[in-house]
């Protein structure tokens, strides 16, 4: 992932793949592992799909709500122009 490299270079505060527990009832059931966070503060999803649709909208709004964050960008690498969407809880 070159751009990804890139964002390291350029002094980005990133955290690649880090872990948070998905609780249900106070239960774990699970853990979600977000592309990256950065600034500590949005999570970004990184997809290679056809559009961004209402299914990845409301996988970004459970991963803030996961993360207790509240900005989220997804990005889609699909084409040649990238497509991204910022969402905000």
């Amino acid at each position: 992932m070159h751009w990804l490299w890139s964002l390291g270079c350029a002094k980005f505060h990133l955290s690649r793949q880090p872990a948070f527990d998905v609780l249900y009832k106070g239960q774990r059931v699970g853990a979600f592992v977000p592309d990256l966070i950065v600034f500590n503060s949005t999570v970004v999803d990184t997809k290679v799909i056809d559009r961004i649709t209402d299914h990845e909208r409301g996988l970004m709004l459970n991963y803030l709500r996961i993360t207790n964050l509240r900005v989220g960008v997804i990005l889609n690498f699909k084409h040649r122009k990238l497509e991204w969407e910022r969402i905000v809880l």
